[in-house]
């Protein structure tokens, strides 16, 4: 009996994932047998948790709000965060090789681990105090609780030092007012690390929780990218936060910038993920694809495709590897950092542009993963810093002259 149109549809959106990491330099010889337990798991667990469904979700713009325990069960969340916190208490390779994996399957689904880990965990058990991160560190770890991390505002994005977000001092509490836009994770979040200024104009950190009035997360809609992660933002009308949910270890923009380093970091790793994907399912497509009587993969200009794909990720790979052991020896500078993230997410888009071409009409289907991923590298491109602003901490890094101030 042949299968009805319904059942087809959903065996097509069960598609098995064949994916295969391209490892042209042997760099798996850099690793240790626990980074390649962590990528083995990470990886199955992408096959099984995100691969069979992440069209749908994307097709749907649907967050699915039952991952976030999943990332918490396999240690997504917080993996350099001490184990005595709920973390993992693991090195920066291991975290940038999760972080790889991940957004091989979805820059979406990275955004919601790394913004939990590098920017919400980050920050408390960076600058806050032990109360705090006893308080917050374990539940956000597990999945327990979803956060979010407000710095860009309405009209203050690359320029977070104009934000007008503030706080007044009220005695026995502090008063919050302001706003903050495109925000991973705001519609479901349970807590916000929001950067605002106080009465000086200084800026400090402070935690937010889901349910002090006057807190609203509106939720942003008509996304083309990054459509199966949740994006909002966060409205501040006179809330009331007290003052043990200021984070005391570091104030200015410093500290906010810090995070970033951490979050760019991973996405310089998770950014060549999805490039790896891309160049994998051209590789399959142009050995299957017939034209001319024989696979398009015998024709030149295919193969000078499939060529400079890897050989752009390959340079990428020994780069996050480089950087990766910077940041173990705490070595690694913003400007290594920005140079890695503008670098791998242009790579990516790139590759993801070429493998396009090589799908031919199939590229702009959800049967292949290659459109998605285009559209989702079109957000990461500017999050976290634009392209052209890490070019301009480049510049400034090589000149001593800031160009954007």
């Amino acid at each position: 009996m042949s299968s009805t149109p319904a059942a087809s549809s959903v065996k097509k959106s069960m598609k098995q994932d064949l994916y295969e990491q391209p490892d042209f330099y042997n760099i798996d010889d850099l690793l240790t047998e626990e980074h390649k337990l962590i990528r083995s798991s990470i990886r199955e667990f992408v096959k099984k948790e995100i691969s069979p469904y992440i069209e749908d979700w994307a097709q749907r713009a649907h967050f699915p709000y039952e991952i976030v325990r999943k990332f918490g069960e396999i240690g997504a969340f917080g993996p350099t965060v001490p184990q005595q916190y709920g973390g993992g208490g693991l090195d920066y390779i291991s975290y940038g090789i999760l972080m790889q994996e991940i957004e091989r399957g979805d820059s979406g689904m990275r955004s919601t681990a790394s913004v939990q880990g590098s920017l919400v965990m980050y920050p408390i058990y960076k600058f806050g105090s032990e109360a705090q991160r006893k308080k917050y560190l374990p539940k956000l770890a597990s999945g327990e609780w979803l956060g979010c991390f407000g710095l860009t505002e309405p009209d203050h994005g690359s320029n977070p030092s104009g934000m007008v977000t503030n706080f007044k001092d009220m005695g026995d509490h502090y008063l919050l007012n302001g706003a903050k836009m495109w925000i991973s994770n705001s519609p479901k979040a349970d807590v916000a690390v929001v950067w605002a200024k106080n009465e000086e104009g200084r800026i400090h950190g402070l935690i937010v929780e889901r349910g002090m009035p006057g807190f609203s997360t509106p939720e942003t809609h008509g996304k083309w990218s990054l459509r199966a992660s949740t994006t909002g933002e966060l409205v501040f009308h006179d809330v009331k936060v007290p003052k043990e949910n200021l984070l005391p270890g570091k104030n200015g923009l410093g500290a906010p910038m810090m995070c970033l380093d951490s979050a760019r970091y991973g996405i310089a790793w998770g950014t060549i993920g999805a490039a790896m994907d891309c160049y994998d399912s051209a590789r399959r497509y142009a050995a299957e694809r017939i034209q001319f009587g024989k696979p398009i993969a015998s024709f030149q200009l295919v193969q000078k495709k499939l060529a400079e794909m890897l050989t752009e990720i390959t340079k990428a790979q020994l780069l996050n590897w480089r950087l990766g052991m910077l940041m173990n020896e705490g070595k690694a500078t913003t400007a290594q950092i920005s140079l890695a993230k503008r670098n791998n997410v242009h790579t990516a888009l790139e590759i993801a542009r070429e493998a396009r071409q090589i799908h031919g009409g199939m590229g702009i289907t959800g049967e292949y993963p290659i459109m998605r991923h285009m559209m989702n590298l079109e957000s990461v491109v500017t999050y976290e810093g634009t392209h052209d602003i890490h070019l301009l901490i480049l510049g400034n890094h090589i000149t001593g002259l800031p160009a954007f101030v």
